[in-house]
């Protein structure tokens, strides 16, 4: 297991507490896996919480993650507020951990009654407010020799992934960076002027403030004063000398000449690369000393856009949907610092404009936070190989774009404002092959940059790409016939797992027994090996049962076309799924792995047995729902997974309640994730086996991370106090990813612990430490800059109205779990009447009748009620438990842009498409209709209009649709003859096909699951669904929007 802010060599281990999760305070050690090597042997105390055994050994005998009897440390995953002594306290509650400096109160969401408001509500207390954690920082390196610098571009396994164009600001750059004086101020100067309060007078340009220079506010190097243990971690020790090294290069990635050329990466939102202001080419570099006398004069006429001064009256202008879909806010930063900033798609915050003080946050009503896709797939990834990785000494900062140069030889960090010495190596740019351009270099010129670690960030040789795969065998498994299509898709995938020569692989089925596969070279098939023991499960013959794919190929394909007739007959109707969990983590924790479990019914032998608690006749009730676990076997073993570096999938294939609250514990907290496929059947529901397959194949092929944490630090000032995702939270503020995924996204809510009057700057940074799957230790580093504000103004002005909602929904399903649903529901709607409340009575000047919201929150209210009525936090539907937790696991997991999609799909009529305003890729012409309000209102019986809710596409075909579509698109002659069940369109050879088609396939490349296509006529059962989605139309159970702007207007104007 490897981890980050190791020191090299001599003196004593810095931060290894905060860093691996070592037991704080005092008491036993917390072991979390396999040593570190010979590096680290000699220097490792007890207290920190590892076991001395040889170098570099996989240890077979390392106990399970033991909890600590003094600290009763045993964090959990999920969503967690932690504290360096946080005591558990069982399945859904958080820990919260007292703040360092000031308390401040953290906006929350507020539950409690809404007042007159026809949706269940219930008398809760106020949310207890919640003290903020601070980030520990990491411990030092010393620069140690050699570099080597490549770019790459970087290998996407996603199908068809790169035939559309996106926005991305990880592209190299060789741009502007800006060397200042001395003064702490200048670096800050970069600010596009602020605006004045209230809207400016009709037809006039926004009015703008010049910018002064601040005066010097040079700061002493702070000495950082932690609790407990972590002053270790926080106080740098010079080392004697430099450290022996040894890394194995591969080559993961094919490289770019060093001339290289970027390309336009795959989009998510349609819009064509030039609509944001991200980079899309190599700049020209001009070096600009911008001191305070070097001031542009350009920029004293810079201001926000005008329409971020409207203020709108929702109640009027009701239609606030744009036609395209909706773009991040483009934080109010002068362009030269914008340009280099990350890429929102991987990166973003709650308001891109930080408040000064947690009081002007409290003011605004609004969450703090920042959401991450930090491993997404990225066409265009700057490479970085060198034994120095520059890093501030004090808070372990990655020198990035938003540091400054001071002079060639000091650079002040631009989260701790450290100034720390440049190493001798960093003086060289490779790139010009100049010396003295150290503010030239790529880490200095790219927001998102990727290192190859050297030893130092190894605690054991990076561990072989493991894949271990668990089945369900029992009768209602073959029933299903999923054993089919997974052996022909693993069979089909084989050779495209990622790995190398050292992958491994391994098979286990079960039913009331256990089944191990022996796959050992040179048998002439493979030796079935069944354990009838469940109560004490052990492991027979484990060295031939994981085996390495290359040597055992042809026995691993023997087993795979073998497999699914070997049960046909079996009446077998029991599920040891408990212990045979337990045998796969017995079998894979001396390396760690990925654990690819898929079960069909609820567990009945053995540990983990479970009953079943659905009540159909409940299910539309948001009281009594069983949303917890029923035990928390399965969350202890996801835990006692991570401490080994195991993560586990779970692909739930049943038409049955099997418990997801319980069961998906063990992918939440081990850093997996779980796929639901409802009534999955062979024969009676081929569209789930179609998208099953669809799905398996970029599971199986996608790049993978092993043995990986990540940290987000942030600026001196911040602090995050709550993690949303799937991992474990070690020691405060590391996250544990036994794997972490290019499809996986996380969430955290954030304070303002000490006031920012400073700075006019502010920075966030995710570093992510991962071993590849060709065995390299790699770092990937995200850094995002957004300007500080001093008025409410200027904070609701930078709001981003999607990264607020898809937060709030992450608190929301932790307020379903903890208190209630309908608490979390009264909580979501509190959310918008508060901040609205605090936008009239704190911002605007003249009150006017209506709901006046500023143009950022426009769709605020719209998006707060699609989330009401989202699976997750619906009532007054027939949507079973299993589902309603599979889409709370959905939110929790899912990067910002599917969330945002699965809670408001996108409307689109699509019988009149034309080639007007559309895109070119790869030679192909992809129409962009434009996109429609979800109400009945914009139907028409004569056209046709297609749906995309994120996994599932739906097409409504009006009964006076046209015959031009019909008999050119569907391939029927009349509405008549337009099968019940249809869920493909046919490719004719017409331009109307040709476009539709072009359409429906462009909207699914642009996500990692497959969403099913069905044709829906007037007297289909699925019209049901379609309407659902109209989020602004009235249920039975729930307001049309105009309905919710009253009630919303009503409680503002109290």
């Amino acid at each position: 297991m490897s981890q980050p802010g190791i020191p090299a060599s001599g003196g004593a281990p810095i931060g290894l507490q905060a860093q691996n999760g070592a037991a704080r305070a005092s008491g036993s050690p917390y072991t979390n896996g396999p040593v570190q090597n010979a590096l680290m042997s000699s220097q490792v105390s007890v207290s920190q919480g590892y076991n001395s055994q040889l170098p570099g050994s996989y240890p077979h005998l390392i106990p399970a993650k033991t909890l600590n009897p003094v600290s009763g440390q045993s964090n959990s995953g999920g969503s967690q507020t932690v504290s360096p002594l946080s005591n558990y306290q069982g399945p859904g509650q958080t820990v919260y951990r007292p703040s360092v400096a000031s308390n401040p109160v953290t906006p929350s969401l507020r539950s409690g009654p809404v007042p007159q408001m026809p949706l269940p509500t219930s008398q809760n207390p106020a949310a207890t407010p919640m003290p903020s954690g601070s980030f520990l920082p990491g411990a030092n390196i010393p620069p140690p020799l050699n570099w080597q610098y490549n770019y790459s571009s970087q290998t996407n396994h996603c199908p068809r992934a790169s035939s559309q164009p996106t926005m991305s600001g990880n592209a190299n750059l060789t741009s502007p960076q800006y060397v200042s004086s001395g003064d702490a101020s200048l670096q800050n100067n970069f600010i596009k002027s602020g605006t004045p309060l209230g809207p400016p007078p009709t037809g006039a340009p926004p009015p703008v403030r010049a910018l002064t220079p601040q005066k010097s506010t040079h700061r002493a190097v702070p000495q950082p004063t932690f609790n407990s243990a972590s002053n270790q971690e926080a106080t740098p020790q010079l080392t004697s000398k430099n450290p022996t090294m040894s890394r194995s290069v591969g080559y993961s990635y094919p490289s770019l000449p060093p001339g290289y050329q970027n390309t336009i990466p795959p989009s998510t939102t349609g819009m064509p690369p030039s609509s944001l202001n991200y980079p899309s080419g190599p700049q020209a570099f001009t070096q600009t000393p911008l001191g305070a006398n070097h001031l542009p004069a350009s920029m004293s006429g810079l201001s926000l856009h005008p329409e971020g001064l409207w203020v709108i009256n929702l109640l009027q202008e009701r239609n606030m949907l744009p036609l395209t879909p909706l773009q991040p806010p483009v934080p109010n930063l002068h362009e030269d610092i914008q340009k280099l900033n990350c890429n929102p798609e991987l990166f973003r915050c709650t308001l891109t404009s930080i408040p000064q003080t947690q009081a002007l946050l409290n003011k605004a009503k609004l969450p703090l936070g920042l959401l991450l896709h930090p491993f997404k797939d990225l066409v265009q990834l700057p490479v970085v190989t060198s034994s120095t990785i520059v890093r501030c000494r004090s808070c372990r900062t990655y020198i990035n774009p938003f540091v400054s140069f001071l002079d060639q030889r000091r650079w002040k960090c631009n989260l701790c404002y450290r100034v720390n010495d440049v190493p001798e190596e960093f003086m060289y740019n490779p790139l010009t092959r100049v010396y003295g351009e150290p503010h030239r270099r790529p880490e200095v010129q790219n927001a998102t940059i990727e290192f190859m670690a050297p030893s130092e960030y190894m605690l054991r040789p990076p561990q072989p790409p493991v894949y271990l795969f668990v089945f369900d065998v029992s009768h209602n498994a073959v029933e299903t016939g999923y054993l089919n299509s997974v052996c022909q898709s693993l069979l089909d995938n084989l050779d495209l797992l990622p790995g190398n020569t050292r992958t491994k692989i391994g098979f286990i089925t079960f039913d009331s027994t256990i089944h191990f596969y022996s796959l050992q070279e040179g048998l002439s098939q493979p030796q079935m090996l069944i354990v009838s023991d469940i109560e004490d499960v052990f492991i027979p013959m484990p060295e031939n049962l994981l085996v390495n794919l290359n040597e055992s190929k042809e026995l691993v394909q023997d087993l795979l076309k073998t497999l699914p007739q070997m049960f046909t007959k079996t009446l077998e109707t029991q599920s040891a799924l408990g212990p045979a969990l337990q045998a796969a983590f017995k079998l894979m924790s001396p390396t760690g792995g990925r654990m690819s479990v898929f079960q069909t019914q609820l567990p009945t032998l053995g540990v983990g047995a479970l009953k079943p608690r659905e009540e159909p006749n409940q299910r539309s009730s948001a009281k009594e729902i069983h949303l917890t676990p029923s035990t928390d076997f399965y969350k202890k073993l996801a835990l006692d997974c991570s401490g080994q570096q195991v993560a586990v999938d779970l692909f739930l294939l049943s038409g049955q309640y099997s418990d997801l609250a319980s069961l998906g514990c063990i992918s939440r907290y081990s850093a997996g994730s779980v796929y639901y496929y409802p009534s999955y059947h062979h024969q009676h529901n081929p569209v789930q086996v179609q998208k099953l397959q669809k799905e398996l194949q970029r599971y199986l092929t996608r790049k993978i991370g092993f043995e990986a944490v990540m940290r987000i630090r942030c600026t001196k000032g911040l602090s995050i106090h709550t993690f949303h995702g799937n991992f474990f939270v070690r020691s405060t503020d590391l996250l544990s990813l036994p794997n972490v995924n290019p499809d996986a996204g996380y969430a955290v809510q954030m304070s303002v612990e000490e006031s920012l009057n400073d700075t006019q700057l502010v920075s966030f940074q995710s570093a992510l430490l991962y071993t590849s799957s060709k065995g390299e230790r790699r770092i990937r580093v995200h850094t995002l800059c957004l300007p500080v504000v001093s008025t409410l103004n200027e904070v609701f002005l930078g709001a981003d109205v999607q990264a607020i909602s898809g937060l709030l929904a992450n608190m929301a399903v932790d307020r379903s779990v903890t208190a209630s649903l309908s608490d979390a529901r009264d909580a979501l709607v509190n959310a918008v009447i508060d901040s609205l409340s605090a936008y009239r009575s704190s911002v605007l000047s003249n009150q006017q009748h209506g709901l006046m919201v500023p143009f950022s929150l426009r769709l605020f209210p719209l998006f707060v009620l699609a989330l009401l009525k989202q699976k997750s936090f619906q009532t007054g539907t027939n949507a079973c438990l299993d589902e309603r937790i599979f889409a709370m696991c959905q939110v929790k997991n899912q990067p910002l842009v599917y969330l945002m999609l699965t809670t408001h799909p996108s409307l689109y009529r699509v019988d009149n498409l034309s080639d007007e305003g559309a895109i070119n890729i790869n030679d192909r012409t992809i129409p962009q209709p434009p996109i429609l309000q979800l109400s009945v209102e914009k139907l028409s019986r004569d056209g046709a209009f297609l749906m995309d809710a994120g996994s599932v596409l739906m097409l409504w075909v009006g009964r006076n649709c046209r015959q031009n579509f019909l008999s050119q698109v569907l391939g029927v002659e009349n509405y008549a003859l337009i099968p019940q069940t249809m869920t493909d369109l046919p490719e004719l050879d017409t331009p109307e096909s040709a476009r539709t088609i072009a359409f429906i396939s462009w909207l699914r490349e642009q996500r990692p699951f497959y969403p099913i296509l069905y044709v829906i006529r007037d007297e289909s059962p699925m019209k049901a669904n379609f309407l659902q989605n109209m989020v602004e139309d009235r249920t039975e159970s729930a307001l049309s929007y105009y309905e919710f702007l009253l009630h919303i207007q009503q409680q503002v104007n109290k």
